[in-house]
């Protein structure tokens, strides 16, 4: 049986101390092309040898566009809210010894930790599938972290460019404070949802809300980039939590914290899972020809032996070329089993460790992209929410991003074991 995080016999650790990682939801294990340098599926936050956090210090109200060039050319990070096109305010931010900062965005200028591209529905996103213009931020977000414990991870919209500047024009959301400190919003938002309960099969969907450029939590505005920003929600924090999902977009990203990473399966363990499902031979209950979910490395090619499953009933067979029905769909079939029409596809394991709530065997496939993970990750991801557009929200496969339909998104699957 798996016991979390005992993979390994414990020995002194030099490693860095974790944080925790980010996971780029419709991706399973990898891009499509391979993770190269900054750019990939899954990205972990540890403790920099050198503190590079920074925290407001001095604000100037500036009246030329001279004076502001000035400040922002002093080697310090500043954040300017253009009021009008006589008025600006420069937040000069300063050196924090007591925090670490990572950033996230579209750019691969070298102010970004993690670069994140448009997420295709159905992983289709290869060198050839181009978006045409993409609608995250090239400096969408920042997360800065403690680096004393608790280790409290904090998001922030907007990332500071290579001049260490973050700028919101004249027609961004900005507003000033009752208490005077400037804030605004980007473009087309950060939002936020912390589960309720953490990131369990007990969790339910939490509430998404937007980040400010400051950190502060805020009810979503009428559409992405309306100009109005949405009300103020005092008692909710920018602290992320183990399952937290923030939205920049275009792209959305699961956060798991170190400790929330130690109590879930790995890959490994998922590997034994699919060695274990395929030691028991189950077959396809009409060709009778044995059935093997094809390795994690293998995971874009249908294999001969590749399970099939009718996604209405749940009966997995392996692939055949009848059942057709003249009045349904090109890919709708009449299982033989049991007569059920319905999409038949192949199943392809989820391999991605970081979207499973447990450690229970791969037994529910989502309809209708036939991701296949454990019951209790199936029915967490299919109650969640994902922005979609500008203003939709819909469930959709963590592994693959395809939008979930059916009666419950997805279905319990029956094998068959051998006849000998």
């Amino acid at each position: 049986m798996f016991a979390p995080g005992s993979e390994e016999p414990c020995a002194p650790s030099k490693e860095p101390r974790k944080y925790g990682e980010l996971v780029v939801l419709g991706y399973n294990g990898a891009l499509p092309n391979g993770d190269r340098g900054r750019r990939k599926s899954r990205f972990a936050l540890y403790k920099r040898s050198k503190a590079n956090g920074v925290k407001p210090s001095t604000v100037h109200v500036i009246t030329t566009p001279q004076a502001s060039k000035v400040i922002s050319c002093k080697g310090q990070h500043s954040i300017s809210y253009t009021l009008s096109r006589n008025q600006t305010v420069v937040v000069e931010y300063t050196h924090d010894d007591d925090t670490d900062m990572f950033q996230v965005g579209r750019s691969t200028e070298s102010p970004i930790d993690f670069v994140v591209t448009d997420t295709i529905s159905g992983s289709q996103n290869n060198d050839e599938t181009q978006i045409t213009q993409s609608t995250i931020s090239r400096f969408a977000c920042r997360i800065v972290c403690d680096r004393s414990a608790p280790y409290t991870a904090r998001i922030f919209a907007a990332g500071f460019d290579s001049s260490k500047n973050i700028f919101l024009g004249e027609k961004a959301a900005k507003w000033k404070n009752p208490d005077g400190h400037m804030d605004g919003l980007t473009t087309n938002g950060v939002l936020v949802m912390h589960p309720k309960g953490g990131f369990t099969e007990e969790s339910k969907p939490g509430i998404w809300r937007e980040i400010s450029v400051c950190g502060d939590v805020y009810t979503l505005r009428e559409t992405r980039s309306a100009q109005q920003r949405g009300k103020l929600v005092e008692n909710e924090t920018n602290i992320l939590q183990d399952g937290s999902l923030i939205d920049l977009c275009g792209a959305t990203l699961l956060w798991r914290t170190a400790d929330g990473l130690f109590h879930t399966p790995t890959q490994k363990h998922i590997e034994a899972l699919r060695q274990e499902i395929n030691a028991a031979r189950p077959q396809c209950p009409v060709g009778l020809n044995t059935l093997a979910f094809p390795s994690i490395n293998q995971k874009d090619v249908v294999e001969e032996k590749q399970p099939w499953a009718y996604l209405s009933c749940g009966h997995v067979h392996g692939y055949h070329n009848w059942g057709h029905r003249s009045d349904t769909e090109a890919n709708e079939r009449e299982c033989p089993m049991c007569r059920t029409v319905g999409p038949y596809v192949p199943l392809w394991l989820g391999c991605e460790a970081g979207f499973y709530v447990d450690a229970g065997p791969p037994t529910h496939a989502f309809t209708p992209c036939g991701h296949v993970c454990s019951e209790k990750s199936a029915k967490y991801w299919s109650l969640i929410p994902l922005p979609h557009g500008t203003h939709a929200f819909h469930a959709a496969c963590p592994f693959c991003a395809t939008q979930l339909i059916g009666e419950q998104n997805f279905v319990k699957l029956i094998f068959q074991g051998p006849v000998d």
